[in-house]
């Protein structure tokens, strides 16, 4: 997992009409992996998915763990502008662009879309 780049680009986890199943699931998927011993090296977080790093997150908490740790959480600028958040919402990580999602992904060995 330490070559790996997680993408979320959901407010959750899984495709389904019942919010509350796709954040459940983010939540036991990010809890999991804050247990494991081995971390992702980044997480980027784009389209919907920037509003994980946000106020209203369910995984905030393990966001934040996360940056702790090591892993390099990156924000796409354009989306939060898109979707009106501004940057200063933005609770954990780092407001980068598009090519700072596409270093990541080069240097990873896996990429994983959630």
């Amino acid at each position: 997992m330490k070559d790996t780049v997680l993408l979320c680009t959901r407010f959750g986890m899984g495709h389904t009409d019942i919010a509350a199943l796709n954040q459940k699931l983010i939540v036991k998927y990010f809890s999991l992996i804050l247990d494991s011993s081995e971390l992702p090296a980044a997480i980027c977080f784009y389209t919907e998915g920037v509003r994980l790093v946000t106020d209203d997150s369910p995984v905030l908490d393990q966001m934040g763990q996360l940056e702790k740790k090591g892993v390099r959480l990156i924000v796409c600028s354009t989306c939060l502008e898109e979707m009106s958040i501004a940057q200063s919402q933005v609770r954990v990580g780092i407001v980068g662009g598009m090519p700072d999602i596409i270093e990541a992904q080069i240097r990873a060995d896996k990429v994983i879309t959630l």
